[in-house]
């Protein structure tokens, strides 16, 4: 009768790690892991800006590390403090993350 309930206390614990690694190979929990924080510093010009949403848009060179030509297109700001005195037109340098969907600006350097 031992030899049964270790059997089925085996199973059980085995069932948890397999269902716990096929989450983890198809991707699950991923979006909700933090972010890598890069280095690495991407030339932008301000097209437009949103203070109220937290969002700017920006004509941006390549961004390496997410593998994204030149183009233009909207961010959202880690801290709305970040767009105070940004104008149309200003170029800077930026840092950028993806986070829950979002692509998002960290820093901003003028």
């Amino acid at each position: 009768m031992k030899w049964v309930f270790a059997f089925l206390l085996c199973g059980v614990s085995m069932g948890t790690v397999q269902a716990h690694n096929h989450a983890h190979s198809h991707g699950a929990g991923h979006e909700a892991a933090a972010p890598a924080a890069t280095d690495e510093w991407v030339d932008g010009e301000v097209r437009k800006l949103e203070l109220a949403a937290g969002k700017v848009q920006l004509k941006h060179g390549p961004i390496k590390h997410m593998d994204m030509p030149p183009m233009t297109m909207v961010f959202h700001v880690k801290e709305p403090a970040l767009l105070n005195g940004l104008q149309v037109g200003d170029k800077l340098k930026f840092r950028v993350v993806r986070e829950g969907g979002k692509f998002m600006v960290t820093e901003i350097q003028r």
